[in-house]
């Protein structure tokens, strides 16, 4: 049933294309967005984490330059069921992530600096087992092709605008019909991310919290990179707000027009879950912390001065 809801909202979002075309160009406009749109999803599903990874400058890392994370994923990874994905870092302060690949064998789980900087060991692993979730559940190819279909109807509703209003009723939206062109189309592409990504991410949280064995690293993570999204800007992310939905935490800093694309769901109800879920498998829930709270900088795994032995990713 979930397969069939989203082949259903991807249909949505390709018949959305294909309107903005017909809106442009008439019968011969919508055909040509079918043949745009079949294009661009061949060409997204061997290319998505090349586009994505280019966009956000992510640089792969390996055992010899990053080995405690890479080992992290592998432990991880290993933990999971799956191949061991590609590891990629980018240069960016605020605390984040995203996985991408067409499948599980090609899959590659992207974090930022500023997540490994402030966030503690379990945290990470925390987030990373999140990441994996969604190789697991098949949902990176999916994210990418919606981003990369909300991408081009917002530029097909633009080029709307910018050669519609020069024509007349009888052969294009015209100047009025161009203005609500360019604001609904992109609008409507994103009630399709949104109605895609939200359920996904609360499976995600269930199964990234089920391999770690701990939901509570989780939702602690979850908190520290609501509270940072909304302290230090991604810019990259600002450029491209289609491909928000694909971070574990909304990147986008909610000013501006931009916070129409919040496709996640509300952080504290899947805090909420993870709670729940936590009870449900009698593991001891972590110390809350607060969402407002602003966390002083760490080591790149989040070692506490507080006194007592440190602990591995599993306790």
């Amino acid at each position: 049933m979930n397969y069939l809801r989203t082949a259903m909202l991807l249909a949505g979002l390709t018949a959305l294309f294909m309107g903005v075309g017909y809106l442009i160009g008439g019968a011969s406009g919508a055909m040509i967005a079918l043949v745009i749109a079949a294009a661009t999803n061949l060409f997204t599903y061997w290319n998505s984490d090349r586009m994505v990874l280019s966009m956000y400058g992510a640089h792969e890392v390996d055992r010899s330059t990053a080995p405690e994370l890479v080992g992290l994923v592998a432990e991880l990874a290993g933990r999971a069921g799956l191949p061991m994905p590609r590891v990629f870092l980018m240069d960016e302060m605020q605390p984040n992530a995203f996985a991408t690949g067409r499948n599980p064998e090609n899959a590659a789980v992207a974090v930022t600096t500023g997540l490994v900087r402030q966030l503690s060991r379990d945290e990470l692993a925390g987030v990373i087992a999140h990441e994996l979730a969604h190789i697991k559940h098949h949902d990176t190819l999916l994210m990418t092709i919606t981003a990369t279909i909300a991408g081009a109807i917002s530029m097909l509703a633009q080029f709307g605008m910018f050669f519609g209003g020069h024509r007349d009723n009888n052969s294009g939206p015209g100047i009025v019909g161009s203005i609500l062109l360019m604001i609904l189309a992109p609008l409507g592409a994103m009630l399709v991310q949104m109605a895609i990504s939200r359920t996904r991410e609360y499976a995600a949280d269930n199964l990234g919290a089920r391999i770690v064995g701990q939901p509570m690293w989780l939702a602690s993570a979850l908190v520290k990179i609501e509270g940072a999204a909304h302290q230090v800007a991604n810019f990259e992310a600002e450029r491209n707000p289609a491909t928000a939905h694909m971070f574990i935490i909304n990147p986008l800093s909610g000013h501006g027009v931009d916070n129409l694309f919040a496709t996640h769901p509300s952080t504290q109800n899947r805090v909420a879950a993870l709670h729940q879920l936590a009870a449900e498998l009698g593991t001891r829930a972590a110390p809350s912390v607060g969402a407002n709270e602003n966390y002083p900088p760490r080591g790149p795994w989040g070692h506490s001065s507080s006194p007592g032995p440190s602990r591995g990713p599993w306790g």
